[in-house]
């Protein structure tokens, strides 16, 4: 073994060691390398609920998803980020992309050590998502999302009281194909006409009037042609796919918009 490879190996059962004895202290150190690549912005307005106007540009906040104008919760995820940094001094951080689309600039938004996208999925006013795949910060963000889930009581993460809330269960969700199967585990059959089920982006579908009969399964198809529902299926028309392969999320809500079940892959 010569010098180098010996002066190597010492140098990785350093790292090995400090990590085992003192993670938190590394942890605080990548913590302080990132934030040296962050850029401070003034913030003008807000737009949404995850969308700011900077005098950086228009910045779309990562790793999230708040309802869309018209939708439920929409004006309380846009009350909360104006009470939070209108007119405030703020840190943001990019990940692997610049812009999106719109040329909007796709950054975390920090209020001092404060990471104000969390915070949004912490109140329940924004889920999880991440279509161009997950980061550093989206182990954090699903489990602040479960947790809200868990407790059911905020906004979004309010968990339906229908009495076929505990009925409905996942059997499968085949991302490949876009195909759900929904199972009704009850001796009672349950009415499903106006719920709706949701990826992490936009992308939602409203049931039809249906009733899932008692101990039966229901498919819901993708499909890109107009095909007649059959008996225990039912087609989600589009022109696109819906379920992201590289990672994604399927909300069921009743047609109160509470949450019957989440699944996310």
């Amino acid at each position: 073994m010569n010098k180098k490879q010996k002066q190597a190996n010492i140098l990785i059962a350093l790292i090995v060691t400090l990590f085992i004895i003192n993670y938190p202290f590394l942890d605080d150190l990548t913590e302080k390398f990132l934030s040296s690549n962050r850029e401070q912005a003034k913030v003008l307005r807000i737009i949404d609920g995850d969308t700011i106007e900077t005098n950086l540009g228009i910045i779309r906040l990562l790793g999230i998803n708040t309802p869309e104008r018209g939708e439920k919760y929409y004006a309380e995820a846009k009350s909360f980020l104006e009470q939070e940094i209108t007119n405030k001094t703020i840190w943001l951080e990019k990940t692997k992309e610049e812009a999106d689309r719109y040329d909007r600039l796709l950054r975390y938004v920090f209020l001092g050590n404060k990471n104000i996208n969390i915070e949004l999925i912490n109140n329940g006013l924004a889920n999880p998502y991440f279509p161009s795949g997950k980061d550093r910060y989206a182990l954090k963000f699903y489990d602040s999302w479960k947790k809200c889930v868990g407790e059911g009581e905020k906004n979004l993460c309010e968990n339906s009281d229908d009495k076929c809330a505990d009925c409905i269960k996942l059997v499968k969700l085949d991302y490949n194909n876009d195909e759900v199967v929904l199972g009704n585990n009850c001796n009672f059959n349950c009415e499903l006409t106006s719920w709706s089920i949701k990826d992490e982006g936009r992308k939602e579908f409203v049931f039809p009037k249906f009733t899932l009969k008692q101990n039966n399964e229901l498919n819901i198809v993708v499909s890109k042609i107009e095909v007649d529902n059959t008996e225990g299926t039912i087609y989600w028309i589009r022109q696109d796919y819906v379920w992201t392969k590289s990672g994604d999320s399927l909300f069921l809500r009743d047609k109160e918009g509470k949450l019957v079940l989440y699944y996310s892959y």
